[in-house]
């Protein structure tokens, strides 16, 4: 591990000397591609064995509609927050490093039911196995949102550092996936095509991330003007986008000008846990973030139940997904369906299992006889 460690550390010094220009283009990527392969090497022992297992407090059961993380450093008030949003007691103190597992707690909103887990605080060098980073960053890729909490009081370099932390373990926040196709092939070399005027990426430097992972033979297609890096996050595979929220906490210790500042930053959301300021916003924007839908459903010659609804996410909400959420033996039953809402051009609108639904929208299942 410490040998593993060091190499990082050695091609990470190199790229901190390293000027960027055209002509270093090739060996800055050669040596991008070297470090993400030492960072997978280093969170491979989390899998094996018992001795890099899970941890205690750290194998939580997913539960609810979705799940939330909150990430950041200690004592920054992650803690005092979940308090608040969900009843769960999570230990409070004002000395670093209170929260020792993960604790989770479940708040209900809008009918749907959130996940939030209170992961302990990261400490700078979490990715290269530090502290307990690499189990609180392995539990933050399971998550649908992450909140970072970030303290008022002390600087935002705090965000790229944590920031940093989530990247080394393959976690891209809101970002989408990188727009280009890579597939091996048994013979024919590198095959390197674009759709766009390329300023980041050659063939030269594509040829030597490839060769870097031992692949001689593969067509790589840009449909944008990609980097080395988003490159290598495809080639690696194991990469997961989430969207991302910055809880700006303790904003009752700052001016107002300072407040307004803050206030203009993307995906920034400033909240006070201990005075319960804007928690209201925040969830707000965590459903945003979430982008839920809701289905209501129906029962043949009843009114449709808007206490309990069924939540989709918003990349899978097909009749078919909303059957499979009821019972997975639905769709050998189904017939059709009734629609009502937002998604059906007249009420109700007779549909099949493709139909895509919105939020909101009321369905009734009508089963083979």
């Amino acid at each position: 591990m410490a040998t593993v460690m060091q190499k990082i550390k050695d091609i990470e010094d190199e790229m901190a000397r390293t000027q960027k220009n055209k002509a270093t283009a090739h060996h800055l990527g050669l040596l991008k591609a070297k470090l993400a392969k030492l960072r997978r090497e280093l969170l491979a022992p989390a899998s094996k064995g018992a001795g890099g297992g899970a941890g205690e407090g750290f194998d939580v059961t997913k539960s609810g509609d979705s799940r939330v993380g909150l990430v950041g450093f200690p004592s920054v008030g992650k803690s005092t927050l979940l308090n608040k949003l969900t009843g769960t007691f999570s230990e409070v103190a004002s000395y670093e490093f209170t929260t020792l597992t993960c604790i989770p707690g479940v708040i209900t909103y809008r009918g749907a039911k959130i996940q939030l887990l209170d992961l302990p605080g990261i400490i700078e060098g979490a990715k290269d196995g530090k502290g307990r980073g690499r189990q609180v960053i392995s539990t933050a890729r399971t998550c649908n949102c992450i909140l970072i909490v970030l303290d008022a009081i002390k600087p935002i370099t705090h965000k790229r550092l944590i920031e940093k932390e989530l990247e080394g373990f393959g976690i891209r926040l809101n970002k989408e996936p990188p727009n280009l196709s890579f597939r091996r092939k048994d013979k024919g070399g590198i095959n390197f095509t674009s759709t766009v005027t390329n300023t980041l990426l050659d063939l030269e430097t594509v040829k030597a991330i490839c060769s870097e992972y031992r692949i001689h033979n593969a067509d790589i297609s840009l449909r944008y003007d990609a980097t080395a890096d988003d490159l290598i996050d495809v080639i690696e595979g194991s990469r997961v986008y989430i969207p991302c929220i910055y809880a700006v906490n303790k904003i009752d210790q700052i001016t107002l000008e300072e407040l307004e500042i803050l206030d203009k930053l993307p995906h920034y959301c400033p909240v006070s846990a201990h005075l319960e300021w804007n928690l209201d916003g925040l969830l707000e924007k965590i459903w945003e973030y979430l982008d839920l839908t809701r289905i209501y459903t129906k029962p043949k010659g009843l009114n449709p139940d808007y206490e309990d609804p069924v939540i989709l996410s918003s990349k899978k909400r097909s009749v078919e997904d909303f059957c499979d959420r009821i019972h997975k033996d639905m769709v050998k039953q189904f017939k059709y369906a009734l629609v009502w809402g937002s998604s059906a051009k007249h009420k109700p609108q007779r549909v099949g299992k493709e139909h895509e639904l919105e939020d909101e929208d009321v369905v009734q299942i009508i089963k083979k006889v």
